[in-house]
């Protein structure tokens, strides 16, 4: 197992929620250093739990909502995305998951941040977004 994971989010066939797997296929075959794993995590909910017990980072690729203006690249921290987490159902997504994560997570729990963007993503748009996620798989959400 690699000691970072960039995972990547999303629907594929849902415009404005497929940008995690739009970026998973920019970054897919690309030169991604050896110690980064790129992980395609499409609807896997909780199962994601799995992916995160044991790395020293992660990096979740994924669509956000009234966070940033439309194309911008956001970066949030794991606090950050958690505090947004509700009560569990369909829509409680990876809020949900951060927050539960120390709950069932053997510690020390993994460096976690979110590179996201807002609405309807162009190819420069992904671009940016698998750029600056590499960025923080590599140094860290600065």
């Amino acid at each position: 197992m690699a000691a970072t994971a960039v995972i990547c989010l999303g629907n594929r066939y849902v415009p404005g929620d497929d940008v995690g797997c739009r970026v998973f296929d920019h970054l897919n075959g690309s030169a991604i250093p050896p110690d980064v794993e790129l992980v395609d995590g499409g609807l896997c909910g909780l199962d994601l739990l799995r992916l995160v017990e044991g790395r020293n980072r992660v990096v979740f690729v994924d669509a956000v909502a009234d966070l940033a203006d439309a194309g911008e690249v956001v970066v949030l921290s794991s606090r950050q995305v958690a505090s947004y987490a509700g009560r569990y159902g369909h829509g409680a997504g990876l809020p949900y998951l951060l927050r539960l994560l120390p709950q069932v997570c053997a510690a020390p729990l993994p460096e976690i941040a979110l590179v996201g963007t807002e609405g309807l993503a162009d190819e420069s748009a992904v671009r940016r977004l698998a750029e600056r996620s590499m960025e923080v798989a590599i140094h860290g959400a600065l």
